[in-house]
C-alpha cells in the first residue's frame, strides 16, 4: 500500500495538485485528503468480516450486503478503476522514457506516441516474462528510492539556485482547474483495493487492517510529500506533471532516475493489472507451469490484447493531469467515499444513534456532489486541452 501511494504517480502531483490549488489550498488539501481517506477506508475494515464471514475482495463485501447486482456494479467499477489506474502508468512510463531520450538527443524524431508504444511493449513483456506477482516487492522498493530520492534532492538543490518563483494560476482555468486538482487529491491515496490488498493478514484482521491503514496514512506518504512540497517551491506555478521534466543536475543522476520510474511504472501496472489478469487466467482456464508453451502463449495473447487496448488509449489521453482528475471523479470518489458510507450505514444501522446515521448520510450527499462536479471539470478540461493539442499529440 505504501509503495502504490509513493508510486510513479507521486511525479505528478507537484504540477497537477500543488500548482492548480496553490500553497495554502495544496499543503491542505493534501493534508485533508490523508485524514478524510484514513477514516472512509477504516470504515471498509471494520466491516471486514461482517456477518461472521470474512469477504477478502470489495465486490464481495458489496454483494453480501446489498446482492448481486450491487457485486456486478462494485465489479465493474473495480476493473474500471484498475483499467484507468493502468493507462496512467502507461502515460508515466512514456513520459519516463521521453525524458531520458531526451538527455542525449533532443530532436524530433522520436515522437511521443512511439515513447508510448515502447511503453506499452514494456508492459506486454514484463506481464508475459513475469506471471506471479511474488517476487516485485524488492524491485519496487529499489526503484521508488531511487527515483523519489534523486528528485527530491535535485529539486532542493534548483529551488536553493533559483530565482523568485511565482505561484499563480491563469484566471481562464482557475476555477475548473481547481475541481480537477480535487479528484488529484483524492486518487493520490486509493486504489478501491484495501480488502483485496489485505487479504493475507493474519489475525485478529480488523485490527492489523486498521495498523496497516494507520501506517500508510501517516508515515506512508512523508515521501510524496516531500517530492510535491519541494518540487512545487523550486519551480513554482511552471512545474510540470512530470517533475524530473523540471529537474536540473548531472545526466547519469536524471537517467538512472528516468529509468527508475520507467521500472516502477511497469512493475506497478503488472500489480493493478492483476486482478484483471487473474480474471482472463481463470475464465480461459489458465493451469499448468507458467513457463509452458500453451500457457506462454496465451499471456502474450490474452495479456497482450488487455495491454494494447491501454496503450491505445494511452496515446489518445496525453494529459495526466486531468486523466487523474477523470479517474478520481468515475471510481475513485464512489469506491472510497460514498459506498464505505453507506455500506457501514447499512451494516450497523442497529449501533449507530440517529446523529451517526445523519453523519454518514451527509458524508453520501457530500461526496456524491463532489464526485460529479469533479467529472464535469475533467471533461472539460480534456476538452479544452484537445482543443490545443490533437490525438496522438507529440507533448
Amino acid at each position: 500500500m505504501c509503495t502504490g501511494l509513493n508510486s510513479a504517480y507521486a511525479l505528478g502531483y507537484a504540477g497537477a495538485i500543488m500548482a492548480p490549488l496553490g500553497w495554502i489550498g495544496g499543503v491542505i488539501g493534501l493534508m485533508l485528503a490523508a485524514v478524510i481517506s484514513l477514516y472512509a477506508n477504516a470504515l471498509i475494515a471494520k466491516i471486514h468480516q461482517y456477518g461472521g464471514k470474512r469477504h477478502i475482495r470489495y465486490r464481495d463485501l458489496a454483494g453480501f450486503i446489498y446482492g448481486q447486482k450491487a457485486y456486478v456494479v462494485v465489479w465493474g467499477l473495480q476493473y474500471a478503476n484498475l483499467f484507468l489506474i493502468n493507462i496512467g502508468y502507461i502515460i508515466l512510463g512514456r513520459q519516463a522514457l521521453k525524458a531520458f531520450h531526451i538527455l542525449f538527443r533532443d530532436d524530433d524524431e522520436m515522437k511521443l506516441p512511439y515513447f508510448t508504444a515502447i511503453a506499452g511493449l514494456g508492459c506486454v513483456l514484463f506481464a508475459i516474462a513475469v506471471p506471479h506477482l511474488s517476487s516485485l516487492r524488492a524491485w519496487l522498493a529499489a526503484s521508488t528510492f531511487f527515483y523519489i530520492t534523486i528528485t527530491f534532492v535535485l529539486s532542493l538543490k534548483d529551488g536553493m539556485n533559483a530565482p523568485p518563483r511565482y505561484y499563480s494560476i491563469p484566471d481562464a482555468r482557475r476555477v475548473f482547474a481547481t475541481i480537477g486538482a480535487t479528484g488529484n487529491l483524492v486518487f493520490a491515496f486509493n486504489s478501491g483495493m484495501v480488502p483485496e490488498i489485505q487479504a493475507t493478514l493474519r489475525a485478529p484482521v480488523v485490527d492489523n487492517m486498521l495498523k496497516a491503514l494507520y501506517i500508510h496514512f501517516t508515515i506512508g506518504p512523508a515521501p510524496v510529500f516531500a517530492v510535491t512540497f519541494v518540487g512545487y517551491w523550486a519551480y513554482g506555478s511552471r512545474t510540470s506533471s512530470y517533475l524530473l521534466d523540471n529537474v536540473s543536475g548531472p545526466v547519469w543522476v536524471k537517467a538512472l532516475a528516468n529509468l527508475a520510474a520507467f521500472l516502477q511504472s511497469i512493475i506497478s501496472l503488472h500489480i493493478f493489472a492483476s486482478p484483471t489478469y487473474e480474471l482472463l487466467d481463470t475464465k480461459y482456464g489458465f493451469k499448468g507451469s507458467a513457463v509452458d508453451f500453451r500457457n506462454i502463449a496465451f499471456r502474450t495473447v490474452v495479456r497482450g490484447s488487455y495491454l494494447a487496448i491501454t496503450t491505445f488509449l494511452s496515446a489518445l489521453l496525453p494529459f495526466l493531469g486531468d486523466f487523474m482528475s477523470l479517474t478520481g471523479a468515475i471510481s475513485t470518489f464512489p469506491l472510497t467515499f460514498i459506498l464505505p458510507n453507506h455500506m457501514y450505514l447499512v451494516a450497523m444501522k442497529k449501533q449507530l444513534s440517529s446523529l451517526q446515521k445523519k453523519w454518514h448520510w451527509l458524508n453520501i450527499v457530500f461526496f456524491g456532489f463532489a464526485c460529479a462536479t469533479v467529472l464535469v471539470a475533467a471533461f472539460r478540461l480534456i476538452v479544452v486541452d484537445s482543443k490545443t493539442y490533437h490525438i496522438f499529440a507529440d507533448l
